[in-house]
């Protein structure tokens, strides 16, 4: 199993939640008594109870009826300005309670512990950023469960909670669709911790939560974060690293969660319980969320919807074929970009292109009869041994790779520097000269543009930067260090390192031409 697949599963991710406390001076004993059990004195309260609300319509309960004929203002009086819009609903959650304050038996649900924390962050955000957005409560019931209306969900708490079969299909389809769940354990609690993991196991089977990587862009949307500051129940703090995790869809992450609390620190408190992240640090990872939310919101709504390979079924004969490798980590993140690329290689080109991409893996012998497999990812990887063997042979037989690495994460680069020295530990990845014949097979590219993002933080790049290996005087892989995909789904990713679309599409037709005539 490759480091990165222990460092990505459900069990590392719950070491990592166990280490954090661990940093922090507390046992695994420690942990567990954070249970609060059903049958308690009393639920937990992070803060003062929520204010009584009329009974109406919020924009978290669904699409509003047909507006009623309003009567004609009085000279007097004054337009109410309308509402920001809505970008994150408080789902409530677990069963009705009943507490006694202040002498009153008032009603209580689990979620309503922080009642103000994402309207207090939305406050500060709006402040920060220069932008006007608010929160709304919501439930399962009344939500539309449509990105439009709510882009992101908030769930917290410190209790136990099971959602219905019902609720977790339309919510896989909400994150598919370019919604975003954020989980947050409430004051660290155990129970609550265990019931997100065990639903986002149940609504995403086959994405499992992971701890989330420096290079993340939820690390550095709007503040550059390093490690976090977090506080124990003693009060004492300390610095340890971020204790993160996601799921991705595609180039964006579709859940954020953190084990540890935060939205204490939205709201403001400052409590002798459980382990929870400082207020200001708290604010500053919740500036990063939004800034991230409202920068990949039309990415997630263009990512939800599927380009079709109309050609799939039909036989290739001598057109050329896209092949893609799978391997264990998130493989196909760009689903269009191939799709993009061979339809701007069948306009721009003399290439007899079929509208068809196959999805092997590098064990698989069906290999051998395409020019180019193509491969990319955010993660780290291992070929096993079979795996290295079967790739050599196909390369010293004529076959080509072009290898990408998505959004530049540095994690996939340094699993493929390593996986690629493995197949030829006699040679090495050299850059491209400026003269190389890659560069001037069909297009003349000489100069190139980079997305903000890369020239932000790499510096004023303006040549090609493809590396690659030669076998025979013939070039047998092809790896770039910033992204092309990106660029081939022609649709902004605010948060890659990556070529301009423009100078993607030349590259990546120049490597499908030079794979057919070399």
């Amino acid at each position: 199993m490759s480091a990165h697949a222990d460092e990505s599963s459900p069990e590392m991710s719950r070491r990592k939640f166990v280490a954090c406390f661990a940093a922090g001076g507390l046992s695994v004993s420690a942990i567990t008594g954070f249970a609060w059990a059903d049958d308690a004195s009393g639920p937990v309260d992070c803060g003062p109870p929520p204010k009584a609300k009329p009974h109406s319509r919020t924009g978290g309960e669904s699409f509003p009826p047909l507006p009623l004929p309003a009567p004609p203002l009085r000279r007097t009086e004054k337009k109410r300005p309308p509402a920001p819009p809505a970008l994150v609903g408080k789902m409530a959650l677990g069963p009705i309670k009943y507490v006694v304050r202040q002498g009153k038996r008032v009603q209580y649900r689990d979620w309503m512990t922080d009642p103000a924390d994402m309207k207090s962050l939305l406050l500060w955000t709006n402040n920060k950023l220069g932008i006007q957005y608010r929160s709304v409560e919501s439930d399962f019931t009344h939500f539309s469960y449509d990105p439009r209306e709510l882009p992101a969900l908030l769930f917290s708490g410190h209790s136990h909670f099971v959602l219905t079969d019902q609720a977790r299909a339309k919510l896989a389809r909400y994150v598919l669709d370019g919604g975003t769940i954020i989980g947050d354990a409430c004051c660290g609690w155990k129970d609550f911790n265990e019931s997100f993991r065990h639903e986002m196991e149940l609504i995403f089977p086959d994405r499992p939560l992971h701890t989330l990587l420096p290079d993340d862009p939820i690390f550095s949307t709007y503040y550059k974060l390093g490690d976090f500051e977090y506080q124990k129940d003693d009060g004492s703090r300390y610095r340890a690293e971020p204790c993160l995790e996601g799921i991705e869809v595609g180039c964006r992450l579709g859940v954020i969660y953190s084990p540890t609390d935060l939205t204490c620190g939205w709201d403001g408190h400052d409590h002798p319980r459980g382990l929870r992240v400082t207020i200001g640090q708290a604010r500053q990872i919740g500036a990063n969320y939004i800034t991230y939310l409202l920068g990949n919101y039309q990415l997630g709504r263009f990512l939800s919807s599927t380009k079709i390979y109309y050609e799939a079924t039909a036989p290739s004969r001598d057109d050329f074929v896209m092949a893609q490798l799978i391997h264990e980590g998130d493989w196909d993140p760009d689903p269009s970009a191939v799709h993009n690329l061979l339809r701007f290689a069948r306009d721009n080109s003399t290439l007899q292109v079929k509208f068809k991409r196959v999805n092997v893996r590098p064990q698989d012998p069906r290999i051998a009869n395409y020019p180019l497999l193509y491969m990319t990812g955010h993660y780290e990887f291992v070929w096993n041994d079979e795996q290295t063997r079967r790739l050599r042979k196909y390369l010293q037989a004529g076959g080509m790779m072009l290898v990408d690495a998505c959004c530049g994460r540095m994690a996939f680069d340094q699993a493929f520097r390593h996986a690629i020295a493995k197949v030829f530990p006699d040679r090495e990845l050299e850059t491209l000269p400026a003269d190389h014949p890659l560069y001037q097979v069909l297009y003349e590219v000489g100069k190139v543009h980079y997305t903000d993002r890369t020239t932000e933080d790499f510096g004023e790049l303006s040549a090609p930067t493809l590396e690659g290996i030669s076998l025979d005087g013939r070039l047998a892989v092809v790896y770039s260090r910033f992204d092309l995909g990106n660029g081939w789904e022609h649709f902004p990713h605010p948060y890659s390192y990556g070529y301009g679309s423009e100078d993607a599409m030349k590259l990546g037709t120049n490597v499908l031409v030079y794979a057919v005539t070399h």
